[in-house]
């Protein structure tokens, strides 16, 4: 009965160790492949999304800038009728 207990403790121990090379190796093939894929991005030119957001703040501004000169002309090109 006693070997019969230590053949289950080592597949146990057998099984555990298994699982943890597993989740290593996983961990490092994910690793890999996001410093894979931020390499490849890089060398795209693709912007940041806090680029992005900078250049899409600075058009909304320009845009709303625009509005208001076109409302201020529309409205010295009325009074000067």
């Amino acid at each position: 009965m006693q070997t019969r207990n230590k053949v289950f403790d080592d597949i146990s121990q057998l099984m555990t160790n298994a699982m943890g090379v597993a989740q290593g190796a996983r961990d490092e093939a994910e690793t890999a492949m996001k410093s894979m894929i931020d390499r490849w991005l890089a060398d795209r030119d693709f912007v940041t999304r806090e680029e992005f957001d900078a250049v899409r703040a600075m058009a909304q501004k320009a845009r709303e800038e625009n509005e208001a000169l076109k409302a201020r002309l529309d409205a010295l090109e009325k009074g000067a009728d």
